[in-house]
């Protein structure tokens, strides 16, 4: 692993099937490029997908199984410009559906490819609602960083579109929020709800998504400011939130007690912390 720029252990997913196999599996980052391995705690990592573009930045890092049991990465375009994201040919600026040996999966839009979804720029959170809809963020564009609603086969429209495209070419995002107060990574969902961790924002963001997908009423703020850059977050089985800081990097404001984990309880009179 080379922890160095924008790269190093990018994303974990527990096997479904942890209780009896033991894996976990990693995206993390090699000198040469971006990887996807499994891991038995205790031994040596072994790769199931390589070659996922490398570069100081956008390196993407996403990693989740979905509800149909398949493993899902997220991926960076690794390019200033954008080249790769619209390069079918290319595992940069996607999001890839693939089998624990990291082959394509059953049901994907080209039966030969690892592709589900093309045209992003740097893709850090997937998460799925109780209807199994698919959301992902999208990080570090210049103008704008998206709440994506992801469908099979759909184009996100990087780097021709930088939010909201107007183009049916191209799958326009569920929110598109200025990127200095956005640059979301983790995302969750409960209920009705979703939410997602900020980063440049610092802040997390809670939708409340209609049953069709769309978006009701206005984003709500909360913790905005208070534990600096947020980025890791997952939806507990007691309907409480957990969120990572990310202040102890070169490009945040490290604080004595950084980096914290916050768990964040919801009632009827909103949300509180313990």
């Amino acid at each position: 692993m080379r922890a160095s720029g924008d790269g190093g252990l990018l994303g974990i997913a527990v096997s479904p099937k942890y209780a009896s196999d033991k894996t976990i599996f990693v995206y993390y980052s090699t000198a040469a490029d971006n990887r996807i391995g499994k891991l038995v705690l205790g031994k040596t990592v072994e790769p199931i997908l390589t070659g996922i573009p490398r570069s100081a930045e956008e390196n993407g890092g996403a990693l989740a199984f979905g509800p149909d049991g398949y493993l899902y990465a997220g991926t960076g375009d690794g390019t200033a410009t954008g080249t790769l994201a619209q390069n079918p040919k290319s595992l940069g600026g996607k999001i890839l559906r693939m089998t624990t040996a990291g082959r394509p999966a059953p049901g994907n839009p080209v039966k030969t490819s690892l592709v589900w979804s093309s045209g992003h720029r740097n893709v850090q959170g997937l998460t799925w609602d109780k209807t199994k809809r698919m959301f992902a963020t999208e990080n570090s564009q210049p103008k704008f960083s998206e709440l994506n609603v992801v469908v099979k086969g759909r184009d996100y429209g990087w780097p021709k579109a930088d939010g909201k495209a107007g183009d049916v070419k191209f799958a326009d995002p569920l929110v598109a929020w200025p990127t200095a107060a956005s640059s979301c990574g983790g995302v969750a969902s409960f209920e009705s709800t979703v939410a997602t961790a900020c980063l440049l924002g610092k802040r997390l963001y809670l939708l409340d998504v209609t049953g069709n997908g769309t978006l009701l009423g206005t984003p709500q703020e909360l913790l905005t400011g208070k534990y600096g850059r947020l980025r890791a977050l997952v939806a507990a089985p007691d309907g409480s939130l957990w969120v990572s800081t990310s202040n102890q990097e070169d490009a945040g404001e490290p604080d004595p007690e950084d980096d914290r984990l916050i768990r964040l309880v919801f009632s009827d009179g909103g949300a509180g912390r313990s």
